[in-house]
């Protein structure tokens, strides 16, 4: 049960998120209205890739300092359930930017940004899959990994600052405090981000424990 206590409380967070998400009374903001909904998923689950990804360039470093290989099967795991977080954020955020922006996808620079990001890491995947020695695939995995890493964050956080861009924060525009992120939006919001990075940790989890034992067995073959 002590080491279930997380879990429980990442599903309890993420049911709650959707029910009171979809059903609580939302601020009638302009332009926004009810569309205001999607941050509890488009934003958390950006919020969990960031710090999922943050977790596997520990690692990454961690392999490189030390050698071992259950560090390099924690950070390309982590990494394998961000990809998952980012596709489903985009996803979520061309919705929204089709009832807001008027399309799915406006060539908004974040939104460029975030797409250049998700395809370097589909790269690192492909980039993995191509070696075959485990050392090599590691030492050179990790390694892509950081630089990755270091370029994702002002992709997302920095460029479209300095530039012209629709999303709150960015390009001269106000932030969601700005908006009124009021009390309503909070009691849903934080919880959300807790709760989906919580989910993606239990994911990422799952998918540790289902590599080790695919080892074993291929050991005991």
């Amino acid at each position: 049960m002590k080491k279930r206590w997380w879990k429980i409380i990442g599903v309890l967070l993420v049911l709650y998120t959707i029910i009171a998400g979809l059903l609580m009374e939302a601020p009638r903001l302009a332009i926004l209205n009810e569309t205001i909904r999607a941050m509890h998923f488009h934003v958390p689950m950006w919020f969990g890739m960031v710090i999922m990804l943050t977790a596997s360039v520990v690692f990454s470093v961690r392999y490189l300092r030390t050698g071992n290989q259950k560090f390099d099967t924690y950070a390309i795991e982590l990494v394998n359930t961000s990809i998952l977080f980012a596709v489903l954020g985009l996803a979520t955020g061309m919705i929204w930017a089709n009832y807001t922006w008027g399309a799915p996808w406006s060539g908004d620079p974040k939104q460029n940004a975030s797409a250049i990001g998700v395809l370097i890491y589909f790269a690192y995947i492909l980039l993995r899959n191509s070696i075959t020695d485990p050392q090599q695939k590691a030492k050179i995995g990790a390694v892509y990994n950081i630089f990755a890493y270091a370029t994702l964050i002002p992709l997302l956080f920095i460029l479209p600052r300095l530039t012209d861009s629709l999303h709150p924060g960015n390009g001269g525009n106000p932030g969601f405090n700005a908006y009124e992120l009021d009390g309503r939006l909070r009691m849903v919001f934080y919880p959300a981000v807790i709760g989906w990075t919580l989910l993606g940790v239990w994911l990422t989890e799952l998918r540790i424990r289902l590599t080790f034992l695919k080892s074993k067995i291929d050991e005991e073959d």
